[in-house]
């Protein structure tokens, strides 16, 4: 039997432990766990929800990585055509990690109504553009049929709808400007789509690649740039070094992480932001359950002193109060644990918590729910509060088993 967990086991279960003079402390201790892991929970699968969101809108309309001529031309407007006869395209074997590579054309134009009009970049697509990745952006209606004969179907953003009073089936005018005069196409609304993008939903629709190659005098083989989505992320820039070693010295390739520095670096913050939670979070828990820990050492000032006046070493001494805090521990993280999780639950149902899209680019807080770092999280919490918990156990040590029995 183990002597020191059966002592402490029964220090527990005593009928005079909820109303003994520790038992607020050992309250707030137990609180201030529970409040220290649900905020870490919430912190990590928030913010690590947050970054993945965003970073999965910013590929869905761009792509990983963008191939395109060496230019000046500083907009997202197409100057000068490519062709599409490369050695990596439709598919880039050459460069391990590669998902997908897709052809697209862009060119401004200005959408005009009745009773207004909006600026806008027309972005072309073909029958090997990936849907898929935009299909939980569309709010109402489809996604245009690119697959068949030319025809005028394209989509929208929720934005240019509602500030040119547009609804799904409903026709527009678009003039495209050239050198001499302008073009004119008339366009259908098929569907709608509302990514929380400011940047994107005041500027794209999406409709054939081939009414760009007509405007624009192009060959049927020649496009704008090509996108490519990679397999993981986290390789993205490896990957892309090695696609611009593959491309024609005549193209240029670029990753959305330098094409949208300034998004990618907001969302490094969030690491240091979650790194400060965690740290902070920890830290009070540490310091109460120090605090209850004292507070159970001096309650049982007089056990002590019995047990080390029968023969009960430091370590042994220690190992009871050990024990007893460990228990405290757990009782937090089950508490913290089941709150915590619940509300991510909550909020990945239902959406309660809304976030301003112009600051946050998404409309609800987004959640990564990962039983890897909840495990992680409850880990450390467990590892920091014990071998800290150490330092006051020592307290034990230096207690006189004479003075202890008089102890009152």
């Amino acid at each position: 039997m183990n002597l020191e967990y059966f002592i402490a086991k029964r220090l527990i279960t005593a009928k005079d432990y909820k109303s003994s003079i520790s038992a607020p402390i050992i309250k707030i201790a137990i609180s201030a766990i529970a409040i220290g892991m649900i905020m870490m929970i919430v912190s990590v699968a928030t913010g690590i929800g947050l970054q993945q969101k965003i970073r999965e809108k910013v590929s869905a309309f761009n792509g990983h990585i963008i191939i395109s001529n060496y230019d000046n031309n500083q907009s997202e407007v197409t100057l000068v055509p490519i062709s599409k006869k490369q050695d990596f395209y439709p598919k880039f074997a050459s460069v391990p990690g590669v998902e997908h590579i897709q052809a697209i054309a862009s060119k401004a134009g200005i959408i005009r109504t009745e009773t207004a009009f909006e600026g806008i970049i027309f972005k072309g697509v073909g029958n090997d553009y990936k849907w898929d990745n935009i299909k939980e952006y569309i709010v109402q209606g489809r996604i245009p049929n690119g697959k068949g004969d030319l025809n005028e179907e394209v989509v929208i953003s929720q934005f240019i709808a509602n500030r040119l009073n547009l609804k799904v089936g409903d026709a527009f005018n678009t003039f495209f400007m050239k050198e001499k005069g302008y073009n004119l196409r008339n366009f259908d609304v098929v569907g709608i789509f509302n990514s929380g993008f400011q940047e994107f939903d005041a500027t794209y629709i999406i409709g054939d690649i081939r009414h760009m190659q007509r405007i624009n005098k192009w060959a049927p083989d020649q496009i704008g740039a090509f996108e490519v989505f990679v397999d993981d992320f986290n390789t993205i820039e490896s990957t892309g070094e090695q696609v611009y070693a593959q491309t024609a010295s005549t193209l240029d390739s670029k990753t959305i992480i330098e094409k949208y520095s300034y998004i990618f670096e907001w969302l490094q913050l969030f690491d240091f932001n979650i790194i400060v939670i965690l740290v902070v979070m920890i830290l009070v828990a540490t310091i109460n359950m120090v605090v209850a820990l004292l507070v159970l050492i001096l309650e049982r000032t007089q056990m002590i002193g019995i047990l080390k006046a029968l023969g009960a070493n430091n370590w042994s001494v220690r190992k009871i109060f050990l024990y007893n805090a460990f228990y405290l521990i757990v009782r937090g993280l089950f508490w913290g644990n089941l709150i915590g999780i619940s509300l991510l639950l909550i909020q990945q149902q239902f959406g309660i918590i809304q976030l301003p899209p112009e600051n946050y680019y998404v409309n609800q807080a987004p959640v990564y729910l990962n039983w890897g770092y909840i495990l992680l999280l409850n880990m450390l919490t467990v590892t920091v509060c014990f071998l800290i918990l150490l330092i006051p156990s020592y307290i034990i040590t230096k207690i006189s088993p004479v003075k202890a029995i008089r102890f009152d």
